[in-house]
């Protein structure tokens, strides 16, 4: 087997990719351990930025999300008791879209798999090899237990977090920088009517909290907690006792119902460089992890692959190699920005667990800056819904 770029991971970030290469005429087959099913049933939260619907709709992919997803013109940050909302159509002329990512992976693999496009889900034992040549492969074995091996001139290592494509590169050839925040997310989807029109991000004396929603009828809500708390040792009455402690005041409290899934999501920042070895290029999050503070992990792997997409089609029309070699510096450039964003939204709305009075009043003193300020809310409302995105 032999196709011009071999794509590991049928994730947002290797999707993306093969529906761009194709609309350039450059071949592609994608790898997949998981199977269909199990991509498309994995339920995960979606905020998506102006760029990454732009560039759905444009490329035939996010009819669904215009039509199904909710457009937010805005935030509203609660502290002190108090809305204060950020106003992101006025300040920068941008939205953002509630849309689930489970749903914008649906859609993509209907939109490849209405191409023909060649997709091999269910795959195991996957190896890359001759990385550092002109001619690296794919090797695996598919959903019915045969051996195959895929000889590539591009490698795109798409394979989330847990992939082999980083350890592919030598340890001595990179860099892994790494944060573990000393708290986490405990997570739950309910059966209720929204609470608010606009997402809600609470800063407390008891802890952050989140208000989201999922559809009319089911909410996602979040509240921090200790990285290693048990979710099952929550009742019902104690979850929403806590959300509603959070963000009580002036008059605010949330609609409650059933709550059908709870979980506790780890908070961490991760970076790997470079992004490229040889032929391999590494997009998405197999190079790099966000805490979902700033809603920034499946736009960062659209942005890695609208990069790499450009710098391929120059490729393989050109020979010339000068946009292979920009695309970690220029895909990081962006990565460290939204690293820095997510951070400071994390470290300005969630109370650290040594934390002091001191400590506290400095959020406070930050947050009323921030909403007080048409330039503090200018960059919120620019970083949230994303910088400019090309492809």
């Amino acid at each position: 087997m032999h196709t011009r770029v071999g794509i590991l991971g049928a994730g947002p970030a290797g999707l993306v990719l093969s529906l761009l290469l194709a609309e350039q005429g450059i071949d592609s087959v994608i790898v997949e351990t998981r199977t269909r099913e199990e991509i498309e049933r994995t339920i995960r939260a979606g905020v998506l930025e102006q760029g990454t619907v732009d560039l759905l709709v444009r490329h035939g992919a996010g009819d669904r999300a215009l039509r199904e997803g909710a457009r937010h013109d805005g935030i509203e940050l609660r502290f002190g008791g108090r809305p204060h909302r950020i106003d992101f159509a006025g300040l920068v002329g941008r939205s953002v879209w509630l849309y689930p990512q489970h749903e914008v992976l649906k859609d993509l693999v209907a939109a490849r798999t209405a191409a023909s496009a060649d997709i091999r889900f269910g795959c195991s034992q996957v190896e890359l090899r001759g990385l550092e040549g002109d001619r690296p492969s794919v090797a695996f074995t598919d959903d019915g237990g045969a051996r195959h091996e895929l000889t590539c001139t591009v490698v795109a290592g798409c394979d989330g977090s847990n992939g082999i494509s980083r350890r592919s590169i030598p340890q001595g050839a990179r860099t892994e920088h790494f944060r573990a925040y000393p708290f986490g997310w405990f997570g739950i989807l309910a059966e209720a009517p929204p609470s608010s029109d606009e997402l809600v991000y609470t800063h407390s004396e008891r802890g952050f909290a989140l208000i989201s929603t999922r559809s009319p009828g089911v909410q996602r809500m979040y509240f921090q907690c200790a990285p290693d708390e048990e979710a099952d040792a929550w009742s019902d009455a104690r979850i929403w006792d806590e959300l509603q402690a959070r963000v009580a005041g002036d008059g605010f409290a949330l609609q409650e119902g059933p709550i059908f899934q709870r979980g506790v999501i780890p908070m961490r920042s991760f970076v790997c460089e470079p992004m490229r070895h040889g032929r391999l290029f590494l997009a998405g999050d197999v190079a790099h992890v966000v805490p979902p503070t700033g809603a920034k992990g499946l736009n960062l792997a659209v942005a890695d692959v609208a990069v790499l997409a450009r710098a391929l089609t120059e490729f393989f029309a050109t020979g010339s190699e000068a946009g292979l070699d920009a695309y970690g510096p220029t895909a990081l450039r962006r990565v460290w920005r939204a690293q820095h964003f997510s951070w400071w939204m994390t470290s300005m709305l969630h109370t650290p667990p040594d934390a002091s009075p001191f400590d506290v009043q400095r959020q406070l003193g930050e947050l009323d800056m921030v909403t007080g300020s048409t330039a503090g809310a200018a960059y919120l409302a620019e970083a949230y819904t994303g910088w400019p995105l090309d492809g």
